[in-house]
């Protein structure tokens, strides 16, 4: 007689319960993969299920502003990390597994596979990049390595230097090229991050081998393992799908770290942190960071909007981030697929958030009256 496979203990039915709303963005990977076949107007459905779906859910389904309990354990996270891993995998086989189905792919038009690499790099970006973030946060070997992975895809390797090194010290300061200035619209703030960024994360690694004495092409600057990634996936991408699979991989690639910027200019806008003289600021505080608690995009984003909470504990893992109310620190209006969106759009941007910039200073820094002369300080200091 066959035995049978024994029951999911209830306990462990509750944390699965709990989690599937996280697991949404697997769905994409098999939506992908039929847009793929159908071609045509399908196409959209990716850029249109990421950013549209769920900003029509949030608007639904309302805010949540529960807290989960800080004390839970790694087997009460399980099903939780299970999702970020699984998608490393998932988001390779799809990704190259394209690059050689496509060019082959009669039924598909130049212009829809280039469309098509436009939606998975939507894909890749929202979703891989923001994993990418979990995991790089970890002290588990085997998560900062698959974030490694996931940043290699979209040739953005230096994002884990620029972000741990850089812009958790100094947020909210010039020293932060990702922190986005008041009036400073996306389109100035989109070509200046990409230069000063990779820029201070080569140099906050060179720094730290010169601390202990050693050059910056030291074997263990991470920067030529960067490389090596990137230049490894640039390769794959040529030999499944040829010149042309090289071309998709870079659309894909520049629409990921499109999307990453994005959300990094919406995250701490015009938010600055006081500057003390010397070149001292104060401490990272939570209303140092724009936050959102609309629930369907916390679920596609993994609590990313939680992001007060993710700069007071960078290394928390994103089921257990906490909610901050409006009395501590600053709300976005929206969740960050429409602000993402409101952002492309400069004056719009600026009709919604400005107002609420000259608030926040008015509730946090009432004795600061001339932010003129703070603001001239708001631009890249020398190295």
């Amino acid at each position: 007689m066959s035995q049978q496979p024994a029951p999911i203990p209830p306990r462990d039915l509750r944390r699965l319960s709990r989690a599937l709303p996280f697991w949404l963005s697997l769905g994409l990977i098999p939506l992908t993969w039929i847009c793929a076949a159908h071609g045509g107007w399908s196409i959209a459905l990716l850029p249109l299920v990421t950013w549209c779906l769920f900003s029509l859910l949030d608007a639904v389904l309302g805010l949540n502003l529960d807290n989960a309990d800080l004390e839970a354990s790694e087997e009460d996270l399980f099903w939780y990390r299970l999702v970020t891993l699984i998608w490393v995998p998932a988001q390779f086989l799809t990704l190259f597994g394209l690059i050689w189905y496509v060019p082959q792919a009669e039924h598909l038009s130049l212009f829809e596979r280039i469309a098509l690499f436009f939606g998975v790099g939507v894909i890749t970006g929202t979703i891989g990049i923001n994993y990418s973030h979990e995991l790089m946060h970890q002290k588990n070997r085997l998560e900062r390595f698959l974030a490694d992975v996931l940043l290699a895809m979209v040739l953005y390797s230096h994002f884990r230097s620029e972000h741990l090194l850089v812009h958790h010290r100094y947020v909210g300061t010039p020293r932060d090229p990702v922190t986005a200035r008041y009036n400073e619209g996306f389109h100035r703030f989109y070509p200046r991050v990409l230069r000063q960024s990779f820029h201070s994360a080569f140099k906050a690694e060179a720094d730290m081998l010169a601390r202990k004495r050693l050059p910056w092409h030291n074997r263990s600057n991470p920067f030529w393992k960067y490389w090596g990634m990137q230049i490894t996936f640039l390769a794959l991408a040529l030999i499944l799908g040829g010149w042309l699979g090289v071309l998709l991989f870079l659309v894909q690639a520049g629409v990921a770290i499109w999307q990453l910027e994005l959300v990094n200019y919406i995250e701490h806008y015009g938010l600055t942190r006081e500057h003390l003289g010397d070149g001292k600021y104060e401490h990272v505080k939570p209303h140092h960071s724009w936050n959102a608690a609309h629930k369907a995009s916390n679920w596609l984003l993994i609590n990313l909007q939680r992001h007060s909470d993710h700069h007071y504990k960078p290394d928390r893992r994103f089921p257990v981030l906490q909610n901050y109310g409006a009395d501590e620190a600053p709300q976005l209006p929206f969740g960050y697929p429409v602000m993402t969106m409101a952002a492309m759009f400069p004056p719009l941007w600026r009709r919604i958030m400005n107002p609420r910039v000259r608030q926040w200073r008015r509730t946090y820094y009432p004795e600061i009256t001339d932010w003129s002369a703070y603001n001239k300080r708001q631009t890249p200091m020398p190295r």
